[in-house]
């Protein structure tokens, strides 16, 4: 039996944060990704070059770079706009930062998604009289979803990881608790190997999850040999 020394609590808290801030930067991201992969296959040059630009500078820039810019960043924005030293919430700007981070390389998962999809299928659709949005709703996004799940999903496992980048501005997340922990007891090789145990639980539970959902969304598609 582990002894974690008092600090259980405070690492399970630790946990549910991480879990938390990772579920709501999927959530913002996957919009932000949609929007992105929407703009890199839209007809007009400003938006393409405007999508272009987010999705290179983003993956071009380490992940705790624009975690450090952005709270910093945020921190000097807010105080120039209300006039008094305002600090970001480590929480806002690790969901913020996060959600910038997935919704660039999201962008590219839809797009490859979106191209995936038979045009012949959209072509009848539009020979129906099917409004955009409606070939958007019944056709392109209902198929798009099978072919963006792998990579959806391989994004998610980065990105449940990458919450710990942000106990480096602060944030209560599983990573900040354990190294509380080892620092305060001198026994770092018990709370890190509790973290790395606690990381891997996450991700194997994501991937179970994962391939129940690809199962799903595969139901009544014939692979060929």
């Amino acid at each position: 039996m582990i002894n974690l020394q008092g600090f259980g609590d405070q690492i399970i808290r630790g946990a549910i944060t991480t879990v938390e801030v990772a579920l709501a930067s999927l959530a913002m991201g996957t919009v932000v990704g949609l929007f992105g992969a929407t703009a890199k296959l839209a007809t007009s040059r400003a938006l393409n070059r405007l999508a272009d630009a987010y999705t290179t500078v983003v993956r071009g820039v380490p992940e705790l770079l624009i975690i450090l810019i952005l709270y910093f960043g945020g921190t000097v924005a807010l105080t120039a706009l209300f006039g008094k030293y305002v600090e970001v919430d480590a929480i806002a700007a690790g969901v913020f930062a996060l959600t910038v981070v997935f919704g660039a390389y999201a962008a590219e998962v839809f797009r490859g998604a979106i191209i995936a999809v038979p045009p012949g299928q959209i072509e009848a659709a539009q020979a129906l009289g099917l409004s955009k949005v409606q070939v958007w709703r019944l056709v392109i996004l209902p198929q798009m979803w099978r072919y963006a799940l792998p990579g959806l999903g391989n994004l998610w496992l980065v990105l449940l990881k990458d919450t710990a980048l942000v106990s480096v501005v602060g944030l209560d997340d599983v990573m900040r608790k354990t190294s509380m922990a080892a620092g305060s007891t001198h026994d770092p090789l018990t709370f890190y190997t509790l973290a790395a145990g606690l990381y891997l639980l996450f991700t194997s539970v994501s991937l179970l999850g994962l391939t129940l959902i690809e199962r799903h969304a595969s139901r009544g598609i014939r692979f060929s040999d």
